[in-house]
């Protein structure tokens, strides 16, 4: 299995792209998230993924920067299916609340003619704390991730058997979530900046992390394999060594920080 970062930086990133990434192997693509725009499609091309082929989306959560580049997906799916240029159904995944909110948007935004394929054939599934689904035959479980803003959940997923992966969404890793997230052999984790530059970015007060915060999460988790992303872009021709210069310090396992488009394999 491969991880392709789409985007690695925060909401208000211009000099990369706002955090979305695609698993993939022989089996399919699974999107999570879509950044903040049509940059989206931009990115994916880069990386050599054809759109049409990324029939599963997860979205985390209703914040700008992680689900307007899933409408753009649906309005592209949509225009395909309208012009008898795309046969397959896709599967879009969230909690309730994101769910209404796309559906809505999306009804609103497209065509008639393209609306229609909405809950026909671009399905929107609700999925509820605990849920489990088979994705790209690999199992998938959900999980509210208690966001102390929006609702956002997060999720595991099975790579192969006794190997998990876990994405805790874009706030800082919650204790009740342990259950799902403990000795994950890849545990991505949002890092808002550097600990030493928490008084210059503030993450706090934007119930973010820190690195320090994030690698000290892993340890106790007993991560063996942590990416770092959601960060500021101040420092990113250098954020690859600082960050990991400085989260060595906290953690003991594999640490990557990755940079846009760059492909990790699991």
């Amino acid at each position: 299995m491969k991880l392709t970062m789409l985007g690695t930086g925060n909401a208000l990133t211009t000099e990369c792209y706002n955090t979305c990434f695609v698993l993939s192997d022989e089996n399919g693509y699974f999107m999570v998230d879509g950044g903040g725009g049509n940059g989206v499609l931009s990115q994916l091309k880069k990386a050599d993924l054809n759109w049409k082929d990324i029939q599963n989306i997860f979205v985390t959560h209703k914040h700008m920067d992680h689900i307007f580049g899933v409408l753009w997906m649906i309005r592209m799916f949509a225009q395909a299916m309208q012009n008898n240029e795309f046969d397959e159904d896709i599967r879009i995944y969230s909690h309730r609340e994101v769910i209404n909110l796309i559906r809505s948007l999306a009804k609103s935004l497209l065509t008639p003619k393209q609306a229609k394929f909405v809950d026909d054939r671009i399905h929107l599934v609700t999925v509820h704390s605990g849920d489990r689904f088979n994705i790209m035959h690999h199992e998938v479980q959900f999980f509210d991730i208690y966001s102390e803003k929006d609702r956002q959940f997060g999720f595991t997923l099975e790579v192969e058997e006794n190997r998990k992966l876990t994405c805790c969404g874009d706030e800082p890793f919650n204790e009740r979530n342990k259950r799902y997230a403990e000795n994950s052999e890849w545990l991505l984790h949002e890092a808002f900046c550097l600990d030493s530059e928490k008084d210059k970015f503030h993450p706090y007060e934007k119930h973010h992390s820190t690195v320090k915060t994030a690698c000290e999460n892993a340890e106790k988790l007993k991560a063996s394999n942590l990416v770092l992303y959601h960060t500021e872009e101040k420092n990113l021709s250098d954020r690859k060594w600082m960050y990991s210069d400085e989260g060595k310090k906290y953690y003991h396992g594999n640490l990557y920080v990755p940079d846009d488009l760059e492909v990790i394999e699991l």
